[in-house]
């Protein structure tokens, strides 16, 4: 379902006071310092004397801090008000993103029109209505008009495309209605699924029962959606393998919620689907060739042979859905939602790699849903009959067809126009473009939504994903330009407000040969997750043409993300074997992430070899990776 477009908003970068240092800060201290700059109301954030902010949720990852706020007028929540201040490990502002571009101005906040007057304005908005979750007065400030005292009524029911939940902003002086937004976003122990064959699932056991939902994240569980009753069973055995089975459809979703869990903590750095360690309930058994999310609930439908949909990039991308409804700013506009959890959902099949759905970049490709093959093919989107480029009528596309040009975008983003091994992918420039991997595409992605607001567009995006990029690979332009590149190949065009990198690495690459790498430093930037009370796990920097010894002073410059550093132990390792110990484990250092530089005296190995970052989390409950290292010999 289409909702409402979100337009193009300022967005604007804050001076910083002080460098950044290489002390890493946490959450909370961040937030001190960006409640510390929303205090001193910056002209960034447009705001009036009648207006204050509220910090939501702070969230982390890959050592930034990204503290996002709502705001409010006279005390009434203002609609398109929000704004997001990223921090770097130090506390230091380095951007800020901010939807509103105008001052909401003086307006009354006395109703002419009823509550009761505006819900039925809001009823009108839908074919049935079931029921009326509540109406509030807010302060409508989008699309850089000028503020309105509104009521907002939440109703559900459906519409002339099926099930809805509906939110309708009513103008309280004339009727009329100023916004719609939809929430309803959809896809046209051991268990046996149709899908993903013979898996492991974590159950819970109460007395000699069993359920299918997590036992540490209760919130993750598969119901029938008949009435919303969680599978249950004496032996912990679920599924028959035959896709028309609910239980066996249960056992594909809650397989699939289950591991992308843990690829947005392995990944991401993210503490479960809703950020705070937990997701929403998935329900197996809706009529309908279809599946959604609702901000409640996870429903899953059946194809045309009555099989139900449970594969890992539908159910991946309905949770998706979830993922960009709980990072600031809410679902993403412009309509750009479904391109977002395609994303997701392409990282998750990725993630869990099953020989039974292997990794790809088609959407339903499994579940056949209207026995005509994959919803959508985001290396040639046109194969289904939607854009591959961009255009100015994009935010105006029904919302599935408007997935295209995002797609294509993050294809060639990840594998590149060769494909690496996947479909080629042509552009729409005719450029070349060497892709990073899908690891590094959805972390560039997923840092761009925390940065979201309510005004995400397609060039919103543009902007957000090249000041990812260059955040989390300070020391290389290759992954800001190979983003840019991608942005250009699906003709998206530049913005102002987009960052710039020099030095670095280039992309597409020179058509020269370059000279042979010289020298005696190297950088890895390859992600290594390091497993959770795990084995110690390594990264390689090879140094070569250093024919010396190394120096008395040679520097290990480390970015590991991890949610407890005290877990981790870290070592370097010469070629010849000896171990230099870098840090040791502690109960007591709580704060996230290890950014510093190590200085050892290395002068008794020779340069040249393969020299490895080692590292070991010694405790249970965290988890997290090596970003990347530097090692100057």
């Amino acid at each position: 379902m289409a909702a409402a477009a979100g337009t193009l908003a300022a967005t604007a970068m804050v001076a910083v006071a002080q460098p950044a240092t290489a002390v890493p800060q946490d959450p909370q201290s961040a937030a001190a310092k960006a409640d510390a700059l929303v205090a001193s109301r910056p002209a960034v954030l447009a705001a009036s004397p009648a207006e204050t902010f509220q910090r939501r949720q702070v969230y982390t990852s890959a050592g930034y801090h990204y503290v996002s706020y709502d705001r409010t007028y006279n005390g009434f929540p203002v609609i398109g008000g929000d704004f997001v201040v990223v921090t770097d490990s130090a506390g230091a502002t380095k951007y800020t993103s901010v939807a509103m571009t105008q001052p909401i101005g003086q307006i009354s906040t006395v109703p002419q029109l009823t509550d009761t007057a505006a819900a039925g304005v809001a009823k009108e908005q839908l074919k049935t209505v079931t029921e009326v979750e509540g109406t509030k007065l807010v302060v409508v400030a989008l699309d850089g008009k000028p503020g309105k005292l509104a009521w907002e009524t939440t109703v559900k029911g459906t519409s002339a495309e099926g099930p809805s939940r509906l939110t309708v902003d009513v103008d309280a002086a004339s009727g009329a209605v100023l916004r719609e937004y939809e929430h309803v976003t959809d896809v046209s122990g051991t268990g046996t699924g149709w899908i993903n064959g013979s898996v492991t699932l974590d159950t819970t056991q109460s007395g000699s029962t069993y359920t299918l939902q997590d036992p540490s994240h209760t919130t993750i569980r598969c119901q029938d959606a008949a009435n919303n009753t969680t599978f249950s069973g004496s032996d912990n055995v679920w599924g028959n393998g035959t896709g028309t089975n609910k239980e066996t459809g249960c056992v594909d979703a809650f397989y699939v919620a289950q591991k992308q869990y843990a690829m947005l903590s392995a990944w991401l750095g993210r503490n479960g689907q809703n950020g705070s360690g937990g997701a929403w309930p998935i329900r197996v058994g809706l009529n309908d060739q279809n599946a959604y999310y609702d901000g409640t609930q996870i429903q899953i439908g059946k194809n045309t042979a009555g099989q139900w949909i449970s594969s890992a990039d539908v159910v991946g991308h309905e949770l998706g859905h979830g993922i960009d409804d709980y990072t600031p700013g809410g679902i993403s506009r412009g309509n750009t939602q479904e391109f977002v959890a395609d994303t997701l959902g392409a990282a998750t099949e990725w993630y869990i790699n099953n020989p039974n759905d292997a990794p790809d970049y088609q959407v339903g490709e499994e579940v056949n849903l209207v026995g005509s093959g994959p919803i959508r093919y985001m290396y040639n989107p046109s194969l289904a009959g939607d854009d591959n480029c961009y255009s100015s009528s994009t935010p105006g596309d029904e919302v599935h067809a408007a997935a295209g040009p995002g797609n294509h975008w993050f294809y060639l983003l990840a594998q590149g126009t060769s494909g690496n091994g996947q479909p080629a992918s042509t552009t729409c420039n005719s450029s070349t473009i060497t892709g990073l991997g899908i690891q590094n595409a959805i972390k560039i992605m997923y840092n761009a939504m925390l940065m979201k607001t309510s005004s995400s567009s397609y060039l919103k995006y543009r902007t957000w994903t090249l000041t990812a990029a260059k955040n989390l690979f300070p020391n290389s332009c290759t992954e800001f330009n190979t983003v840019k590149a991608a942005w250009d190949a699906v003709s998206v065009p530049a913005q102002s407000a987009d960052p710039t990198c020099t030095g670095g690495g280039t992309t597409p690459p020179p058509t020269t040969t370059p000279p042979p790498t010289t020298g005696c430093s190297g950088t890895n930037a390859t992600d290594v997750t390091i497993p959770d009370a795990g084995a110690a796990v390594t990264s390689t920097i090879t140094i070569a043409n250093c024919a010396r010894s190394a120096s008395a002073t040679s520097t290990i410059a480390v970015n590991v993300v991890h949610t407890y550093r005290g877990d981790v132990k870290l070592d370097l390792v010469a070629p010849d074997g000896t171990v230099y110990a870098l840090k040791a484990t502690s109960s007591t250092d709580s704060a996230d992430n290890i950014v510093t530089t190590y200085t050892k005296n290395l002068s008794s190995e020779a340069a040249n070899g393969a020299w490895k970052l080692r590292a070991q989390d010694v405790y249970s409950a965290d988890t997290g990776y090596i970003n990347t290292w530097t090692l100057t010999l």
